[in-house]
């Protein structure tokens, strides 16, 4: 071995070190964050899998674990037992899980228009919200029961006296079989899902719950309050929610790519590129600051809407006592609108 030959190989192991060096601290200086999704993988959380895909996490400096929801899983138990970090939920779930001890407070407001309805069969003789007196009506439950219910006091009509409730499974079966007069769905989801099975839109009415007055947020972002006292924790939480705004403006405008994006993430294989390009086109139709300095921001009046038609439950009311400020923060908006 000649005297350059072995400096040559000097220099090269050096690099070599360099390179790992430079590689595992760039891999440990990646914040992890866990977000718990409210349901199975589909467009209603395309811009988390968008950013992801895109490297909106990765260029922020975050390794994000997103995890699916499913019919066993409770975003409110799983954040409540440490396994993540932030969680996607219904305002109305979440304020009654605070209530009930677990201090949830949103941090993002993606969904600023909600999508749940009440769709019947014209043929059952509905013809407006007067017309559900003594109907079978399928309501889900898990926490997305208390808007119904909120509507159904606001109607002056009682459960299981003057409307049948049908506990109703995250399907549309109860109306194609004709178990149920009415059943609730999603606009961008289980709505479609009639029309898929053959039922023409001539033959449904629905009733959307903003037209009715008794709409409350929907998808929002919710962390743990104690987590916001700690200022490395608020500054990861702005670094995830500014990345996660990204993939959900990059969503709004390339519905197709994003929809190929979150069948990609479909390990049932159940889900199609036609059904979910379908869903995130309407999904974006409650997103009505994408690609606006407002995206991601709760209006205060907003929350306070929410808040009210909470309490108005008469003798059941969602949640007993307003929690006033405390359910919602803008810390970590605010630093993600600053970075």
């Amino acid at each position: 071995m000649t005297k350059n030959t072995a400096f040559r190989k000097h220099i090269l192991a050096a690099a070599t070190m360099m390179a790992m060096t430079f590689t595992a601290t760039g891999a440990s200086a990646a914040e992890k964050v866990t977000l718990q999704l409210k349901w199975v993988p589909q467009a209603q959380f395309a811009g988390y899998y968008v950013a992801q895909e895109k490297g909106f996490y990765k260029d922020a400096g975050l390794d994000v674990t997103i995890k699916p929801g499913g019919t066993d899983i409770s975003p409110v138990q799983v954040i409540a037992g440490k396994s993540a970090d932030v969680i996607v939920n219904w305002m109305p779930d979440a304020l009654a899980a605070r209530e009930a001890g677990v201090p949830l407070v949103n941090i993002s407001q993606v969904f600023d228009r909600s999508g749940l309805m009440l769709t019947c069969k014209k043929a059952s003789g509905i013809s407006s919200p007067k017309d559900l007196k003594g109907k079978t009506l399928g309501v889900w439950f898990g926490g997305n029961e208390y808007p119904f219910f909120n509507w159904m006091n606001k109607l002056g009509y009682k459960p299981d006296v003057d409307i049948k409730v049908l506990k109703q499974g995250f399907n549309v079966d109860p109306l194609l079989q004709g178990q149920a007069d009415c059943i609730s769905t999603m606009n961008y989801n289980e709505y479609w899902q009639l029309i898929d099975a053959g039922m023409k839109p001539e033959e449904l009415i629905t009733f959307a719950y903003e037209d009715q007055g008794v709409s409350t947020l929907e998808d929002g972002l919710y962390v743990l309050e104690p987590n916001l006292k700690n200022k490395a924790f608020v500054s990861k939480m702005a670094k995830f929610v500014k990345a996660s705004l990204q993939g959900w403006n990059y969503a709004v405008s390339h519905p197709k790519e994003a929809a190929e994006i979150v069948v990609g993430q479909d390990a049932s294989g159940a889900a199609t590129l036609e059904v979910q390009q379908r869903q995130m086109e309407n999904v974006a139709k409650l997103i009505s600051h994408a690609n606006t300095k407002q995206m991601g921001y709760l209006e205060p009046a907003a929350y306070k809407r929410t808040v009210s038609v909470l309490l108005s439950g008469g003798s059941s009311p969602v949640i007993k006592k307003d929690p006033g400020d405390k359910a919602m923060s803008h810390v970590v908006w605010d630093a993600a609108s600053k970075l």
